[in-house]
């Protein structure tokens, strides 16, 4: 596997990517977050207007709540903007601007899980840390469990702390390299959706209670409801 992963990143790598061209850890955070149950394709247009506007941190924590979640709009799981400005404050305020390096320090963060922590801090300081997301899922269920009818999460981690160590490469373009390739199977038809014992089928939005909240998130931001109204309907 390593031997097609690592031509492949080196021919169709996705280099092209705005957050692959960063260690910045607040602009990977921000793609980290952005790139949650959202294709790529809608979040880089979003990802470059956020960043434009909110360049940093302190930026970004100076800011109001509804002029951020207004520059969300597009993006969905508006809870992810209010995280990511929480985060800013918490940062700006309590670690005096400077982003935690340790992941224990990093899932801290509010709306910051176990995956994100781990991907910020190997992309941002290219640490040796083992996770897993869809892609990566995709490419080891594909390539070292074929016929296998149900695979978890567990025995995939292990051979990806193995195949880290295997590869020899930075860890930040091994990771790269198997989310591009993730999604080069998965656009070529290969699905291992029904094989892993963690996957959950994301629920319809039209017609769904997320998309009457969306709208009563629009009707607010388009008439300046105050933070105390935002809070709420981002909570209800």
């Amino acid at each position: 596997m390593l031997r097609e992963l690592k031509s492949f990143y080196k021919k169709s790598g996705r280099g092209h990517l705005p957050w692959r061209k960063t260690k910045d850890p607040y602009k990977i955070l921000v793609s980290e977050l952005m790139l949650q149950q959202t294709q790529v394709s809608r979040v880089v247009p979003k990802y470059e207007s956020f960043l434009k506007k909110f360049p940093d941190f302190k930026t970004l924590a100076k800011a109001p709540l509804i002029d951020v979640l207004k520059e969300w709009q597009g993006l969905g799981y508006n809870r992810r903007a209010k995280f990511l400005h929480q985060t800013a404050k918490i940062l700006t305020g309590e670690y005096k601007g400077k982003f935690p390096k340790e992941v224990s320090e990093i899932e801290k963060l509010p709306g910051i899980g176990h995956y994100t922590a781990r991907a910020v801090s190997t992309f941002a300081f290219n640490t040796s840390e083992v996770f897993i997301e869809t892609n990566i899922r995709t490419v080891f269920t594909h390539f070292y469990f074929p016929t296998k009818k149900i695979v978890s999460d567990k025995e995939i981690l292990l051979l990806v702390e193995r195949d880290l160590q295997k590869s020899k490469m930075e860890p930040r373009d091994f990771y790269a390299a198997l989310m591009d390739y993730g999604s080069h199977l998965k656009a070529n038809g290969v699905r291992i959706n029904n094989k892993s014992k963690h996957y959950a089928k994301q629920s319809k939005f039209e017609g769904s209670a997320r998309q009457k909240r969306a709208a009563l998130l629009r009707d607010a931001l388009r008439v300046g409801a105050s933070e105390k109204e935002l809070e709420k309907l981002l909570h209800s």
